[in-house]
């Protein structure tokens, strides 16, 4: 497989995108890597391999460009060379952890959308108790939405589980203020009509509160709800961490304590750390585009590259083109 990575997207670029894919490059044998990006700071964190190669540009975007207009008027900037390696058949898939909708932007306006697919969604896997994680789509693609968008997305979502988080069965949940079907609004309403009738394993609205418990495996809503929840749900987590390290060394016993209870709190804090579960695909693509986080260190960034691969390797945008089709040819 062969990877492009925008070397110069995110807070910790480039030395701990370039670590990650290191970190790739030992574990994937058959992986190839391009880095775009500022060739005078790459070669500070490469050593030479026949497996890297480097495409140089001075260009990048910043994390405060407008989207549309960065991708359309940068197009030497790193994201965008990197994601037109994908539309020239050079590399399989993309990466970056730059700026959100600049990549959106270059996805869709490069790479193109599956054949069916009205609208992409940016999907992240999320962290439940049980450590099996859960896919949200979308999480702010598209602030608006249809109800057959989000029928597509449960449809991307069951394709993914099946593929690359091999869960036989995902569960289907729609996001919503209530578990009763009459919830919610004309949009979730008409949405739990079409996912009842569906092939899938719907198992029906779910709230917000229940979500980390891993009450479905997949779960659909609008790009607009979907960032709300993305977001309290960092936002709590880091608070939360904050808080117990304050309480854990604010005394000698604390610290004590702490010291005891230190596995512990390490493997609570890898079951919900956003880095164990990759990037956030933009599913829909007609290639593996993924959104790795912006502040991703090494260990984030290789999670993400796995990401990619699993899903080059698994062909899941091929599946989803089959599923999509068959789906098309039942309606006629």
């Amino acid at each position: 497989m062969k990877l492009a990575v925008d070397a110069m997207g995110g807070d910790n670029a480039p030395e701990s995108i370039i670590k990650g894919c290191q970190l790739a490059l030992e574990s994937f044998p058959d992986l190839k890597v391009t880095l775009v990006g500022n060739e005078k700071e790459i070669t500070k964190f490469t050593n030479a391999s026949d497996r890297i190669e480097i495409v140089h540009t001075d260009v990048i975007i910043d994390n405060d460009d407008s989207p549309v207009k960065a991708v359309r008027r940068k197009k030497d900037a790193s994201m965008v060379l990197a994601v037109q390696q994908v539309k020239d058949g050079v590399a399989d898939a993309a990466i970056s952890a730059g700026n959100t909708g600049a990549l959106m932007t270059a996805g869709l306006l490069i790479v193109g959308r599956i054949k069916g697919i009205e609208r992409p969604a940016l999907s992240p896997m999320l962290p439940t108790l049980g450590g099996d994680g859960f896919l949200l789509l979308d999480v702010g693609a598209n602030m608006d939405a249809k109800a057959s968008h989000l029928v597509q997305y449960a449809l991307m979502g069951d394709v993914y589980m099946k593929k690359v988080r091999k869960v036989a069965k995902p569960r289907i949940g729609l996001l919503n203020v209530g578990t009763e079907a009459g919830k919610g609004t004309e949009l979730t309403k008409e949405v739990f009509t079409l996912l009842e009738n569906s092939q899938m394993e719907f198992v029906g609205n779910v709230e917000a509160r229940d979500l980390l418990e891993g009450v479905a495996d997949v779960v659909v809503c609008d790009g607009f709800s979907g960032n709300l929840v993305l977001k309290s749900i960092e936002g709590t987590a880091l608070s939360l961490f904050s808080l117990l390290k304050k309480e854990l060394t604010s005394s000698l016993k604390n610290k004590l304590a702490a010291g005891v209870l230190k596995p512990s709190f390490k493997q609570v804090k890898l079951k919900m750390d956003y880095s164990e579960y990759g990037g956030a695909g933009l599913f829909g693509l007609n290639a593996p585009v993924i959104k790795a986080h912006g502040s991703s260190d090494e260990r984030a960034f290789f999670n993400a590259i796995r990401q990619a691969k699993t899903m080059y390797d698994e062909k899941v945008v091929e599946t989803i083109q089959q599923e999509l089709q068959e789906n098309l040819s039942e309606k006629e």
